[in-house]
Formats: structure tokens, sequence, C-alpha cells
């Protein structure tokens, strides 16, 4: 999980950087204040941190810019512990408030609750192969730059399987009892072809290989 932290103090946002490396977060601290909101956009995080005593806008100004296009979690860290401050950081689209000074411990448990809230109750219905690839494996459709792909109905059942098991192997049984399961009946050599077709189709549309070969073993995705 990659995280954003919005903090002009450099020493302590270096300090926050380093406490979130040692839990296996990414971090990027913020470095254009005139800018937040193409920072934002240009590193994609799960999770934001944020002041509000900025330079050239408040947290309250960048939070809302922020949400003009994303639902990402914002966690205000700030030292105001005015009442009035904390309402309208929620109302600015805040998800949470951390006043400081605060035990780094307190912040860990808030980021961790934000992000199971966020992330994994939607785990089953969005899995993310890539950035701008994704499959929700409630209506198994497939999604790129939020534009649906077109699949077939044999095509949606083999990336169900793959990405419900990303990014560990699928095997060539497993994927043929996947489709049997469904009144499909799929040969060996058709399977072949149907993996052949779907690989190529989305390497045309990303750029990049998704479907991956284990020789003798099977398939994996990532």
């Amino acid at each position: 999980m990659k995280i954003l932290i919005v903090e002009d103090d450099a020493v302590f946002a270096q300090e926050l950087a380093a406490f979130l490396a040692r839990w296996n977060y990414e971090v990027v601290t913020a470095q254009q204040f005139d800018a937040i909101d193409q920072e934002f956009m240009a590193c994609s995080p799960q999770l934001v941190l944020m002041d509000i005593n900025l330079p050239f806008c408040d947290g309250f100004y960048w939070c809302s810019r922020i949400r003009q296009n994303s639902k990402v979690p914002i966690l205000y860290i700030s030292s105001r512990n005015d009442d009035k401050d904390k309402i309208m950081a929620i109302a600015q689209g805040g998800d949470d408030y951390v006043e400081k000074p605060f035990q780094l411990e307190l912040l860990k448990a808030k980021i961790e609750a934000l992000l199971r809230r966020t992330y994994q109750y939607k785990v089953r219905e969005r899995i993310y192969l890539t950035k701008e690839l994704s499959f929700d494996a409630e209506t198994c459709c497939m999604y790129y730059n939020g534009e649906e792909l077109e699949l077939t109905k044999s095509e949606q059942k083999i990336m169900a399987k793959l990405s419900e098991n990303q990014p560990e192997i699928v095997t060539r049984e497993e994927l043929m009892t996947q489709l049997w399961n469904t009144d499909e009946y799929v040969s060996d050599g058709t399977l072949t072809t149907m993996i052949s077709r779907l690989r190529s189709k989305l390497k045309t549309i990303c750029g990049e290989e998704i479907i991956h070969t284990k020789k003798g073993l099977g398939y994996f995705v990532s």
C-alpha cells in the first residue's frame, strides 16, 4: 500500500515516512506544496496523510481538490484542536483526524482501520492486475482505465480463476475444471487456444504481458 504524506515540516515528514516504511508501506512525501493535487495524481496512493497548515493553500483546499477525482481515504494530521476545524476536515472530504502530537502507534492503528474499511471489503469486487487493468469478481467484467473490455464467456471464466488466485500459479487442470463446472466442455488444445487469444488481446490493450506461463505448471497473472 502506498501512502502520500502532505506535511511541510520536513523533519516530521521524514519521521513519519521512516516509521511507516518499517511496516512495509510504500511512502511518498509531498514536495510541491503549490501542486498537491498533481503530486497525488502522479503517485496514485491508497491513502493520504494531510496536514492543514500548509504553504500556498491549506489542507482543506487540497482535500477538496483530491475529492473531485478520487475517493482515496484522507487522514488529517494537525495540531489544530478546535472542533470547528475537525468538522471542516470531515466536511471537505476527510475520513479521520489525528491531533498532533500523537503516538505513532495510534497513527498506525488509524491507517490500518481506514485501509481495512476502504479496501478489504472490496477485494472480491474489484481485483487490480495493474494500475489501469482490473477484474470485477462479482460481474466477471474486466476494465482498462475504467472502460469495460469485451471478453467472451470463456475468457471471463479464465480471468476469474487467474485473478482470484493472483499471483499464484493456476494449473491447466484447474482452469479446465473451472470451465467444465459451468457446463462448458473444453479440450486441452482448446484451452491452449483460449489462453493464447486472451493473452494476445490483453497485451494489445495494455502493452504488456498480463498472463504468464510457468512451464510445466500452469499460468499466473501479474
